[in-house]
């Protein structure tokens, strides 16, 4: 029997066994330790990495502003670099195994996911379109002796596809990455990738649309004929301004040309619509909508306007166009920035500061014959259409002045190509009714001149959108409110030529401006009331496409001006959404604050 105590026997007995357990988890705490080390290091290098990707991101979205191709291009290949290191450091074993560890791997996971979205951008949007970038830059839609190559566009349209479908993947991606747990850093990290991806999905979306659009619709597959209306803002359309002149423009391969000008008052009237109008249309603008050709854009539809237009031009013409274009004086104006000044026969110079002007207003008293106008319109638009063709100008400018008109709804564009159409919807040119989304909720104030003449150049117009939930269902209040004043002179009956005035000829007193008002709301809305300058106004509610209507008739005198308000109810599952609102384009348009008003009485102003 032994002389040692029992515990003293199982502890050398035990001995080696423990110092292994204890060499083991001191072998673990190492290996802990070299991991966090690991991971800690390359995410230090993902980092830097991450952040000089950014950078060049920056760097490659001004150098494609500058139209400077070659440093694009470099930055490109750069961009590229550092995002597929990023990616490729933070995507081994370690880095995988230590994302599943509480709290740190929830960062550890998110810094994962970004470097993996930058990545795809850099190798499936950035790469494809720095491919073709050389041969595709903003002049590469102006004219060169009078035609625009569209080889290389043709040639850039599934790169250019490529990358939209990439970043829209990687903007959903972005969306979804989980920052519920994760430090500061990384949520903000995420928050600047996904503004980034918002920007330049929708970007990229826009360039797609116009690179697979642009070649077909310039004859690129055969000649393309559209029908062009000249919009009078001076007399108002819902749709913009009277189509007071028309053309036929025809692409041949890219070869533009404006052909057989006529005014618009030359069509009709047809003894019927051309044809069949929905109820609602002609309830709410009346069967002219499509008997004359000067109220096609009565409506604010323009697929409708631009359906009626053709039918009237095969009618007349006997040619069955392939699209309609719309523009007005105000798009002119910011295109002559691009071009220059432009002479015209009559002696006139045509710029950017007296366009609008010269066009809406000092014509009717230099040219008293309606006759002489029409002349006179179609001079102006053949200079500036004939300087824009010969590609003498700043292409950047002519860009910039297309996309001002069609944000402001003055550039329209439908296409009789079903699939072309398809592209076109949903864009500034489409000229559609308002929208709900999940993160907007618009609304439209159209506006159709009552006086029978051109007294709309001096209506001045504020339009503004409010929204609030005032009840305990959650269904948000949107207020619209719509200012009008006429700033023609005291003595306007008598100072403006009577072609301007109307002369009374349409029940108008010569120096009033009648105006009839439409405010849409977005479907399923429903009309809660109206006032005009704080007081209760009866009007007339209808519908258009499901889209509830308040229509009501405005007469104002030199200096007068009124303030419409409209109320709708909306859905609660919008009800975070902002809202906005669309108008008419007119000469001049002001934007004002967003609506404030007090739940318990929204049609008074607060």
């Amino acid at each position: 029997m032994s002389d040692q105590p029992e515990s003293r026997r199982t502890a050398v007995r035990r001995g080696p066994r423990a110092r292994i357990v204890l060499w083991v988890v001191l072998a673990l705490v190492l290996l802990v330790i070299l991991a966090v080390a690991w991971v800690g290091v390359r995410a230090v290098l993902a980092k830097g990495h991450l952040e000089r990707a950014v950078g060049d991101v920056d760097t490659l979205r001004s150098q494609l502003t500058d139209a400077n191709t070659k440093g694009a291009q470099t930055t490109a290949k750069r961009l590229e670099d550092e995002a597929g290191a990023a990616r490729s450091l933070t995507g081994d074993p370690v880095w995988g195994a230590a994302q599943h560890v509480p709290f740190f791997g929830t960062n550890l996971r998110a810094v994962r996911q970004v470097s993996v979205v930058v990545d795809d951008v850099a190798q499936d949007a950035v790469s494809p379109v720095a491919g073709v970038i050389g041969d595709l830059g903003v002049d590469s839609f102006a004219p060169k002796n009078g035609k625009v190559d569209l080889q290389p566009i043709v040639d850039a349209q599934p790169a250019v596809a490529k990358a939209t479908t990439t970043l829209a993947k990687a903007k959903a991606t972005a969306n979804a990455i989980d920052t519920s747990g994760t430090l500061s850093p990384v949520t903000k990290a995420v928050g600047q990738l996904r503004n980034a991806l918002l920007t330049a999905s929708d970007q990229a979306a826009a360039a797609n649309r116009v690179v697979q659009l642009a070649p077909a619709m310039l004859g690129h597959d055969g000649d393309r004929n559209y029908l062009l209306l000249f919009q009078n803002n001076a007399e108002l359309r819902a749709g913009g301004g009277i189509p007071g002149s028309v053309a036929r423009l025809q692409a041949v391969d890219g070869s533009i040309h404006l052909l057989d000008q006529r005014a618009g008052q030359s069509f009709g009237p047809y003894d019927e619509p051309v044809l069949p109008l929905q109820a609602d249309t002609s309830s709410l603008y009346g069967k002219i909508t499509g008997e004359y050709m000067q109220d096609v854009t009565l409506t604010p539809r323009f697929d409708l306007s631009a359906k009626l237009a053709r039918e009237m031009w095969k009618r007349d013409a006997g040619e069955q166009v392939d699209g309609v274009l719309a523009i007005d004086p105000v798009t002119l104006s910011y295109i002559l920035r691009a071009t220059g000044p432009v002479q015209l026969p009559t002696g006139d110079t045509l710029t950017s500061d007296n366009a609008v002007k010269l066009l809406l207003s000092d014509v009717y008293a230099k040219y008293p014959d309606p006759a002489m106008q029409d002349a006179f319109f179609a001079s102006a638009a053949n200079a500036v259409f004939e300087k824009v063709s010969s590609g003498d100008f700043d292409t950047k400018q002519f860009i910039a002045a297309l996309t001002q008109g069609a944000g402001e709804g003055r550039l329209r564009m439908w296409s009789a190509t079903a699939s072309e159409q398809k592209r076109l919807s949903g864009t500034a040119v489409a000229g559609e009714l308002p929208t709900e989304t999940a993160t907007t909720r618009q609304y439209g104030v159209y506006l159709n001149d009552g006086t029978g003449s051109k007294m709309d150049y001096y209506l001045d117009k504020t339009v503004a959108v409010g929204s609030s939930v005032c009840r305990k269902d959650g269904r948000p209040t949107s207020v619209v409110e719509v200012t009008i004043k006429n700033t023609a002179p005291a003595d306007a009956a008598t100072s403006l030529p009577e072609y301007v005035t109307g002369g009374g000829a349409f029940g108008v007193e010569p120096g009033k401006v009648k105006t009839l008002i439409a405010v849409y709301a977005p479907k399923n809305a429903i009309y809660l009331g109206s006032s005009e300058d704080g007081k209760s106004v009866a009007l007339q509610t209808t519908s258009d496409g499901g889209h509830p209507v308040a229509q009501l008739q405005t007469l104002l005198a030199p200096g007068q001006s009124t303030t419409l308000r409209v109320a709708f109810l909306g859905d609660a599952k919008n009800a975070n959404a902002g809202v906005e609102a669309e108008s008419t384009p007119g000469v001049r348009q002001s934007k004002a604050e967003p609506v404030s008003f007090e739940c318990t009485d929204p049609l008074t102003a607060g």
